[in-house]
């Protein structure tokens, strides 16, 4: 795939991973659609990097489908989408107020089936490709994270199965796995990042990491590397991995 030249749409652009992919692809030479809930900062960005900002709030019903509409409206194809967008919480799963894990189902997982549902027909006439940014917590759970956690990993199995049913349909797919990211995620989930280790990696890298799958055909990416290394465990060793787990968090 090439970056050139080529239609992208990045959902959660206004700040974090998804204002960095924007950066980084702008920069490769690809006309990017940044969406995403903030008009203020969109401008900005779009200001900065050339691209075309398109506000819209992910977590309305029927938001996906609605997108889709208005990119296409406005461009003649999609060649690569980004389904960055993401909202977390964290705290016990009985405190969770009324109405969150709705937001985050939303958000996390049914706004990119509709949004991808959508775009897929055209895209299938002349290829393309789908890119999802999950999390480590959605490979191997993480307490206090519960719902998070479950709506990337239905984000993570649905990428990974299209990847299977549209290859003859020469589109390819990508999931990157990102860990502790320096981005405000922490600060809107309701809960700081406060461990020493792993230290918050630099949004940047992420996007990098993401340009080289699109143009790479990479089926998965961690971020950082190592994290292969704990989902090897959980699946080759479960009771290890479960009392490390609960050793060290």
């Amino acid at each position: 795939m090439r970056l050139t030249g080529a239609v992208v749409l990045v959902t959660g652009a206004s700040s974090g991973i998804g204002a960095a992919v924007v950066r980084r692809l702008t920069r490769a030479g690809s006309e990017v659609v940044a969406v995403g809930r903030h008009p203020e900062r969109l401008a900005r960005l779009a200001a900065e990097t050339g691209a075309a900002a398109l506000p819209a709030d992910l977590a309305r019903p029927g938001a996906g489908r609605d997108l889709a509409e208005r990119v296409l409206a406005r461009h003649p194809r999609v060649d690569v989408l980004v389904n960055n967008a993401g909202v977390g919480w964290a705290g016990p799963f009985t405190e969770m107020p009324d109405g969150v894990a709705d937001e985050l189902i939303a958000v996390n997982l049914r706004a990119p089936i509709e949004l991808t549902r959508a775009l897929l027909p055209e895209m299938c006439r002349h290829g393309g490709h789908l890119a999802f940014v999950g999390s480590i917590a959605g490979r191997l759970g993480v307490g206090e994270e519960a719902v998070y956690a479950a709506s990337k990993a239905g984000l993570d199995i649905f990428a990974q199965s299209l990847r299977l049913e549209l290859a003859r349909h020469r589109i390819t797919v990508s999931v990157v796995v990102p860990g502790v990211v320096d981005t405000p995620f922490f600060a809107r989930r309701g809960q700081a990042y406060h461990r020493r280790r792993p230290r918050p990696l630099p949004p940047e890298r992420v996007a990098d990491a993401l340009a080289a799958a699109i143009v790479r055909d990479r089926a998965e990416v961690y971020v950082p590397g190592w994290l292969r290394l704990p989902v090897a465990v959980r699946a080759l060793q479960p009771a290890l991995y479960r009392r490390l787990a609960a050793r060290f968090g």
